[in-house]
């Protein structure tokens, strides 16, 4: 199958200037790229003018554990709108591989954020294993981190404690057989069960081994914000402190290090910025290849108990009902937390809470504590009892439109969207819009160049991670392709729960998205396994 893309803007992803011409595609690949191309094709579609890149290439995702369900194409969908067509996941040290076949800690992989349940097609220790899975099984072209919260809770579950030299030597083993299986890196969750527990002495031996093998090491630090629950609640900002374990785990490498979302949560955050992109440039002069991935949101979505310290959790229901455990509680959350934090109860608005209580869906603490006429901290202490702590919320400021825009035009950043899509309740809008929005912004001059701007989605997230025929229109690549609207874009509205501009997108040749409309046919066998080179 000969398809001709005529008549294109095209940005060819290695952020020089585009320029109009035209594309040949054969069956899986690009054949030519020029001027003006004049060679029989069984289809030829003329763009118009209309801009064309390479597929968008999301840098952070979670979809390795949607791309093995029995469906996952809703899953997929609102991004292939947005125009990605490939996605790096198993971020946050939580990936869907990488653990002991016989593991009796299998319900406990993904730190209960993601789980092996009925509507996955099979469970996949290995990364060989994954990638046979989903290899033309997937709507989306997908790469893959080998998690070290996944490994290490395959050899000793979620125990608080320092693992002995067997354990942790089983654990390097799963991560090694990942890369060398064609895993593009390996990822921390520091934040996560049982990556809270884990040493600079363990994390600096995961950190050498990304190095063997030239692989980047992607990291959700301890911290992001300046106050949490991990450190001493004076002094430094903890999530510089975060960032400080970080350096004294990369000293004396060559580390490939991705600062995972360097977002600021909490106003009170926002002044550690400038400190925090010191520490990175530092890093990167002395050495280590220091970058940060960032989305184009100021919220961010979390579970409900992220204020709820774990003492109180831990509490059978008749303590937590103590009045002195409720004063304590409401001391730290009101005083200690959100305070310092800069968050208000106007700021955290409930995604999701459970079967029946879909009617508090969209609203604030605030909202519904003046419903209510309670105070807004019962409020909130009630709605996460009903949802038996396993709440969701939207909330922010995660970071500010000004910071975004200082940070999106720096060289070492990726463009992402850390979303998936929820079974129920509201979304993460980042899965609607987030690419959209960054090019939306470069065209009002508020973002990086456009061809930097594309380069970021694009060409520059394959040479991060080596995954070698992709983010390029270049001759020999597969043709993953967006086809996109420059004045639609510019014009839209953000943030109405819907894509805009996005008017093709094709995936290894196959066209899948045409003015809105999915082939939903091709989608079930449309996507490849990418194995880093």
């Amino acid at each position: 199958m000969r398809t001709l893309l005529k008549n294109g803007k095209i940005y060819d992803g290695t952020g020089e200037s585009a320029f109009m011409g035209d594309i040949l595609v054969e069956d899986e690949k690009i054949v030519a790229v020029g001027p003006e191309i004049d060679e029989k094709a069984d289809e030829t579609i003329d763009l118009g003018g209309l801009s064309i890149s390479s597929g968008f290439f999301d840098a952070h995702s979670h979809n390795d554990w949607f791309a093995i369900k029995k469906e996952p194409l809703k899953y997929f969908e609102p991004f292939i709108r947005q125009g990605i067509t490939s996605f790096i996941a198993g971020n946050c040290g939580l990936s869907a591989m990488g653990f002991e076949k016989d593991t009796p800690y299998l319900d406990k992989v993904g730190a209960g954020l993601f789980r092996y349940d009925s509507t996955a097609k099979g469970v996949y220790p290995t990364v060989s294993a994954f990638f046979n899975a989903i290899d033309r099984r997937s709507p989306c072209n997908i790469a893959t981190l080998v998690g070290h919260c996944t490994a290490r809770t395959s050899v000793s579950g979620w125990e608080s404690r320092e693992l002995d030299p067997q354990e942790k030597e089983r654990m390097l083993d799963l991560m090694e057989q990942g890369l060398k299986e064609g895993a593009c890196g390996l990822s921390l969750g520091m934040m996560y069960e049982p990556g809270r527990y884990t040493s600079v002495a363990e994390t600096r031996d995961v950190a050498l081994l990304a190095e063997k093998y030239d692989r980047p090491l992607t990291v959700h630090a301890r911290a992001l914000s300046a106050i949490t629950m991990d450190y001493p609640m004076f002094g430094r900002a903890h999530n510089l402190r975060a960032l400080d374990e970080l350096v004294e785990m990369a000293r004396g490498t060559h580390l490939k290090l991705q600062y995972s979302h360097a977002i600021f949560v909490g106003t009170s955050t926002f002044k550690t910025k400038d400190e925090l992109h010191r520490i990175l440039d530092n890093l990167r002069k002395e050495g280590i290849d220091a970058w940060f991935d960032i989305y184009q949101e100021t919220l961010g979505v979390s579970v409900m108990t992220v204020f709820l310290p774990s003492w109180y959790q831990a509490l059978p229901e008749e303590e937590r009902r103590k009045p002195w455990n409720r004063i304590r509680l409401a001391t730290v959350c009101n005083n200690l937390i959100l305070k310092m934090l800069g968050f208000g109860w106007k700021d955290i608005q409930i995604a999701y809470l459970g079967p029946g209580l879909e009617k508090y869906e969209g609203k604030t603490i605030a909202q519904i504590a003046k419903e209510w006429g309670r105070s807004c901290f019962y409020t909130y202490l009630e709605l996460a009892e009903m949802s038996g702590f396993k709440g969701r919320a939207n909330m922010g400021p995660y970071t500010t439109p000004e910071i975004i825009e200082w940070q999106s035009k720096m060289d070492n950043v990726l463009y992402m969207t850390d979303a998936w899509v929820e079974e129920y309740g509201l979304q993460n809008p980042a899965i609607y819009d987030c690419f959209p929005k960054f090019i939306h912004f470069s065209l009002l001059g508020k973002g990086d160049t456009m061809p930097r701007t594309i380069r970021k989605m694009t060409g520059g997230v394959a040479d991060r991670f080596s995954i070698s025929g992709r983010g390029y229109v270049k001759p020999g690549y597969y043709a993953d392709l967006t086809v996109f609207d420059e004045k639609e874009m510019a014009e839209a509205t953000p943030d109405q729960e819907k894509s805009f501009g996005i008017k093709k997108v094709f995936i290894n040749g196959k066209q899948v998205l045409s003015d809105g409309k999915l082939d939903t046919e091709a989608l079930k066998t449309s996507g490849h396994a990418l194995r880093s080179r």
